[in-house]
């Protein structure tokens, strides 16, 4: 008998007890004041958090954005923000590897991580979530920005709905990687930077 089939062997006698699963019930972290926890979670990643009532807010934030106001190519999915590439005519993804900043909609926000959810619904192409250079995310939040966010994972999965077959994301940045000497690279993989904003309208 070759080793190789000794150590099969091996494991295959080996009998392992069976456990009964945890459940999913469970006192998980709650937050007094989402809103803070989320901003101060994603400006820990490198991120910004803003909560705005109007799109000229978000326009004035953005203005003060060297990557915005610098921008040759601006993708823009919502409303508020004018854009200057027509993503709905691109019919080939590749065509979007030098989009400079893309501003996009994402249905809500979890405040223990400061990711936000995002889809495919109604998005053409779903590499536009990872291949800008700058990414901006615009979070509807008609009553109250806590509204948009909720405080952990468990809750998060719970709004999500997995009805039929769909692409889906948490997203947070911006996109960093440290080696070994721990020396932090921002955008190495995907944007270089992210702003939020909870548009209370």
């Amino acid at each position: 008998m070759s080793s190789r089939d000794q150590i099969l062997k091996s494991i295959r006698n080996q009998v392992v007890a069976s456990v009964d699963h945890p459940g999913l019930a469970g006192d998980w972290i709650r937050y007094d004041d989402r809103v803070a926890h989320f901003a101060t979670v994603l400006a820990a990643v490198g991120g910004a958090a803003h909560v705005v009532d109007t799109a000229e807010e978000i326009v004035a934030v953005l203005s003060k954005v060297p990557a915005f106001a610098q921008a040759s190519k601006i993708v823009s999915l919502c409303e508020q923000i004018s854009g200057n590439v027509d993503f709905v005519a691109i019919d080939d993804p590749h065509a979007l590897e030098d989009v400079d900043f893309a501003v996009l909609p994402a249905q809500f926000a979890v405040a223990e991580n400061g990711a936000v959810w995002v889809d495919d619904a109604v998005v053409k192409h779903r590499v536009i979530y990872f291949i800008p250079q700058h990414l901006s995310f615009i979070v509807r939040s008609p009553a109250d920005a806590a509204d948009a966010i909720v405080d952990n994972m468990h809750l998060a999965y719970e709004r999500i709905s997995l009805g039929e077959p769909q692409f889906g994301a948490f997203v947070s940045g911006p996109s960093k990687t440290a080696d070994i000497e721990q020396s932090l690279v921002i955008g190495a993989h995907g944007a270089r930077s992210l702003n939020v904003f909870f548009l209370r309208q």
